[in-house]
């Protein structure tokens, strides 16, 4: 029966040991999460971007200029579209969750767009 025991107490100590991390080691689950920038996320070089998440383009206006490449890019779970409803001519098709979508306006103007998916998602680009 001590045997027992002591192979047991043995093999239950190899495994606790083979869990942990050694002293001053940081483990793995806890290395600190960088915070969110409170910051808009910067433009690609030579051009503006749009992200789409929480059902919501951001930002919901977007002032650019003309020959600015303008680039949208879907953060949400759910597919959407970036679809002009006047002032422009482009529609993505479906994006799903990662997928980007690129315009360059080419005169000046407002256009109004919207996801096709769901409606009453709708922003504007004021281009000058």
């Amino acid at each position: 029966m001590k045997r027992v025991v002591a192979v047991l107490l043995v093999g239950c100590s190899v495994a606790l040991a083979a869990c942990g991390g050694g002293a001053g080691e940081p483990d793995a689950g806890s290395a600190p999460v960088a915070a969110a920038a409170s910051e808009p996320a910067k433009a690609p070089a030579g051009g503006a971007s749009v992200t789409i998440e929480g059902f919501a383009f951001g930002p919901r206006t977007l002032k650019a200029k003309v020959g600015e490449k303008i680039t949208w890019t879907n953060d949400d779970a759910a597919a959407h579209t970036v679809t002009a409803k006047s002032g422009g001519d482009f529609d993505s098709s479906t994006l799903a969750q990662g997928a980007s979508f690129s315009f360059t306006p080419q005169k000046v103007g407002t256009i109004a767009y919207f996801c096709a998916i769901h409606p009453s998602m709708t922003a504007t680009i004021e281009v000058s």
